[in-house]
């Protein structure tokens, strides 16, 4: 399929190339030139210098971008030039507010949109080995599948335009609970004088066990936050979720808690630690 990728992030940088392993006629665009030219050189494909001009023709084009803002201003650039009927999928954690906003833009010029985060962190971009929530119409969700499954483990539709928000932010609603309690637990047996990597053995068999426990453990157990997702995009995405909240009226006592606890991370300078850095707050003088 002709396809544009817009955004060459650490997560869309890999997707895209998979798009080309996949046999994809790909074209990318990126805001700083030097990125495209980068992908182009390391992938091969075509690159844009603008959005318009990448996106010119395309059957699918794929966004992974940083918020709402820029889905806002970016889908009109696409829709603008893109084949007519064509879809865009938006990988970026959004608002369900903006997705629905952005498909009705795009039914009005003949086109579709498809939400689609993706959990999984740049291990699972590179790896081709995300999972992905869409949310949208059936038939553009069909035709959709089999492109973006170059770059997932797990696609599934889980409703209408707005539905692969809705589960992402059920998705970070559960890390946030599932971090705080490795870092407790990490905290409290250091405290209590217990060798880690025995306590890791011993726990992570059990009903303890988790993703968080198994593969964050040992590095923040030695203060190393350079890994997977950072704390100024898992507070941006906990903002979006507790607004949501707000709206439906569910109840998300832990992951405000834990929201405010990120926000000390930031304020002891981690923005871009990742988010198992929730331990380094409990552990300062």
């Amino acid at each position: 399929m002709k396809t544009a990728f817009v955004g060459l992030g650490v997560m869309g940088f890999p997707m895209a190339g998979h798009l080309v392993k996949a046999g994809h006629d790909v074209t990318v665009f990126n805001r700083t030139a030097e990125k495209a030219t980068r992908w182009v050189a390391t992938h091969g494909g075509c690159s844009g210098a603008t959005i318009g001009e990448a996106c010119e023709g395309a059957e699918l084009v794929a966004l992974c971008v940083g918020n709402d803002d820029d889905v806002r201003t970016i889908a009109p650039q696409v829709l603008a030039t893109m084949a007519p009927g064509g879809i865009i999928v938006d990988h970026t954690t959004t608002s369900a507010v903006v997705a629905r906003e952005m498909a009705v833009l795009a039914r009005e010029s003949g086109r579709w949109f498809v939400d689609a985060p993706v959990s999984g962190g740049q291990a699972g971009a590179e790896s081709g080995q995300l999972t992905i929530m869409a949310g949208g119409d059936a038939a553009a969700y069909a035709r959709a599948e089999p492109v973006i499954s170059a770059y997932a483990k797990a696609v599934r539709r889980m409703g209408e335009v707005g539905t692969g928000q809705l589960t992402k932010m059920c998705n970070q609603i559960a890390i946030a609970g599932v971090v705080q309690g490795v870092a407790e637990a990490l905290h409290f047996a250091k405290r209590a004088g217990l060798d880690t990597d025995d306590v890791l053995a011993a726990i992570s068999k059990g009903a303890a066990q988790s993703w968080q426990m198994e593969n964050r453990w040992a590095t923040m157990s030695r203060g190393g936050f350079e890994f997977g997702f950072a704390v100024d995009w898992m507070r941006k995405d906990l903002g979006i979720t507790l607004d949501e909240a707000r709206t439906n009226g569910a109840r998300l006592d832990v992951t405000a808690l834990v929201d405010g606890y990120y926000a000390e991370i930031q304020s002891m300078g981690g923005n871009r630690w990742d988010t198992s850095s929730l331990v380094a707050r409990l552990e300062r003088d």
